[in-house]
């Protein structure tokens, strides 16, 4: 007799007992250790195969379960796996509806903010009303109670000032690049973040990679070159804005990264402090750099030219930059860091493609195919870090 283990339903099987003084003969019982049914003599006589079922432990009595070989193995019913399995595509579910909105306004984000600069070319402003909007936005949903408010203390600032600095110069870095160029080539020129990542964590952290990562930066590096190459409405400072932005994220992951190790505050209130903390480190300078006397004279001239609504432009680009930056910290609580950076990658594709589309920017075909290049060396490597 053959005997293998296997999960299935509960059912009997039938046990023969031997007696001296007659024959065989069937007698169904439920086999379970201690038994107190069955004695020293008792054999197990089945002319088939048998797959036991798991066993089950029901103090102080362990019961084993089994069912013929020839017979349909009983699919489980299992109340915990079952809702194991409803728990894990709920999970996906609210991770899909955290991709789509997160890209959906980050598409809208940049579509609003090209046209305010395009408009109202003061970046710096610009930058300084995004956080200001999201502050205010934060500060009021903590006096109300719609969000917790989060638990902090001067070592919390004091490790996340300089993750601010670099939040700060990159956000300012990628607004300005766009008030110079296409959004398109600044969202191509920023797919080539991974390579920073890379060369500053090899060079200034020692950290080294696998070949499959240097790899994946040729078509990166590659795709961005060909790109700004063949751009029809190259600019210098918008290229540089694109790069500087690229560096100054890099270096704001790896602050974040060593410095909020054991911080207990979720996605959405750590986003939240990192604003408020960058409109303080930006307001002055952003003072400094443009002057309230060029806001006031650009924004009369903006009103003349656009309208009314172009109030309503800088007030959608405000708040869709907070929200679409809290979602995609909220979807970092719940998924890892490799699939966050493909939904990076995802999202720069809607931006350009969007972009292009809506502002009708024209693209050479060669230009075309480095940004594919690009995003393609983008997608390997968080491939190549799994």
């Amino acid at each position: 007799m053959v005997l293998s283990a296997k999960q299935t339903l509960p059912t009997k099987i039938g046990l023969f007992r031997r007696n001296p003084s007659s024959s065989l003969r069937r007698s169904p019982v439920s086999l379970s250790f201690p038994s107190t049914e069955l004695s020293k003599r008792t054999v197990l006589a089945v002319s088939k195969p048998l797959h036991l079922s798991s066993l089950r432990a029901k103090s102080p009595v362990v019961r084993c379960e089994a069912y013929e070989a020839d017979r349909s193995e009983p699919q489980p019913i299992d109340d915990a796996a079952a809702a194991e399995t409803k728990s894990e595509a709920a999970k996906k579910l609210k991770i899909g509806i955290y991709f789509a909105t997160w890209w959906a306004l980050n598409v809208v984000f940049n579509i609003y903010n090209k046209k305010v600069l395009n408009a109202y070319p003061y970046p710096w402003l610009t930058s300084t009303l995004s956080l200001a909007a999201g502050s205010l936005m934060m500060l009021i949903s903590w006096a109300v109670g719609i969000v917790e408010t989060p638990k902090t203390d001067f070592d919390f600032w004091k490790t996340l000032f300089p993750v601010a600095v670099a939040h700060t110069i990159g956000h300012v870095a990628a607004t300005v690049s766009m008030s110079k160029v296409a959004v398109s080539f600044t969202h191509i020129i920023k797919s080539g973040e991974p390579a920073f990542s890379v060369l500053v964590s090899r060079f200034l952290l020692g950290e080294t990679f696998p070949t499959s990562v240097y790899l994946s930066l040729i078509p990166i590096i590659g795709g961005c070159a060909l790109s700004a190459l063949t751009e029809l409405n190259f600019n210098m400072i918008g290229f540089m804005g694109a790069m500087i932005s690229n560096l100054a994220f890099v270096f704001r992951n790896i602050f974040s990264k060593k410095g909020m190790k054991g911080k207990s505050v979720s996605g959405m209130n750590y986003y939240a402090c990192l604003s408020m903390l960058s409109l303080l480190i930006l307001t002055p300078f952003a003072i400094a750099v443009e002057g309230p006397q060029m806001w006031v004279d650009g924004w009369q001239t903006a009103l003349a030219t656009v309208g009314p609504q172009f109030v309503w432009w800088v007030a959608a680009q405000s708040v869709f930059y907070h929200l679409y930056n809290q979602v995609s910290y909220m979807s970092l609580d719940q998924i890892s860091p490799l699939t966050f950076s493909v939904g990076n990658t995802m999202k720069r594709i809607s931006v350009i493609v969007s972009s292009i589309i809506i502002f009708r920017t024209p693209v050479q075909p060669v230009n075309a195919l480095g940004a594919a290049i690009a995003i393609l060396g983008t997608f390997l490597y968080s491939q190549a870090k799994l």
